[in-house]
């Protein structure tokens, strides 16, 4: 069986986010990117999967910039066989890319699909559950363990009252929660052996999706500070303050 498993190449999670003087954005400028925290985790996934006899081959795919290549080498390092550069210079919404994996799950023919739940950067989680409506394939969400059995995958996943599992047919999407499991780091030896592994270029027109934005950012700013709180020596002062000045009672 073969695994599919998108990965997106955003700013490093550890690195301060800062929006452009014009408001237009976010600063993308000399700062420092890395793979999707929760595709990083769908990777780990796949390749344990691999490791225990399930899987054949894992295919990772990106969707972005040439500089997507190194997001993708690390996954490469990280145990996937080959990778696959959807090249857009421009930012794709979560219908967009959802038309590309499409067209490239058609091409692939993968038994199972792995990806975050969602990205670091817009928080759509939407890109599993699109994919999963344009194929008309089975997915379990916000997967904290998998297993597969056969031609069946159980998926563990969380909900508000505590765990609910699902028994999916397979071919099926799943998207990866942070408590699924802790990725590896790749070792020295992986990173000059992913040097050498296959890596595919193509557009979204050789897999005839139409990536063309639907929405228009009209600004983008840093949330208000918080401010300082105070101290209050009374109950009745406190509920005073949330009457009056709050406005919350």
């Amino acid at each position: 069986m073969k695994i599919l498993v998108p990965i997106k190449r955003v700013v490093d999670a550890n690195v301060k986010v800062r929006v452009k003087p014009d408001g237009s954005a976010v600063e993308l400028t000399n700062v420092k990117m890395a793979m999707n925290p929760f595709d990083e985790i769908a990777v780990e996934e796949a390749i344990r999967l691999k490791e225990a006899g399930k899987v054949d081959e894992i295919i990772v795919v990106s969707i972005g910039p040439q500089q997507a290549q190194e997001t993708l080498r690390t996954a490469l390092a990280m145990g996937a066989d080959r990778g696959i550069l959807v090249k857009v210079d421009e930012q794709v919404e979560p219908l967009g890319v959802a038309k590309v994996l499409k067209g490239v799950v058609e091409a692939e023919q993968p038994g199972l699909v792995i990806l975050g739940k969602q990205a670091i950067d817009d928080d759509a989680n939407q890109t599993g559950q699109m994919l999963s409506a344009l194929l008309g394939w089975s997915q379990g969400t916000f997967a904290s363990k998998i297993a597969v059995e056969g031609k069946k995958l159980n998926v563990t996943r969380e909900v508000d009252g505590g765990l609910q599992t699902l028994k999916l047919s397979m071919p099926a999407i799943v998207t990866a929660d942070l408590r699924l499991n802790q990725p590896r780091y790749a070792s020295l030896p992986n990173i000059m052996k992913a040097k050498k592994k296959p890596l595919d270029e193509k557009t979204p027109a050789d897999y005839g999706a139409d990536v063309k934005p639907r929405l228009k950012i009209v600004k983008t700013e840093e949330p208000s500070g918080r401010k300082a709180g105070v101290k209050v020596k009374s109950v009745a002062e406190l509920i005073d303050k949330l009457k009056n000045e709050a406005g919350v009672l």
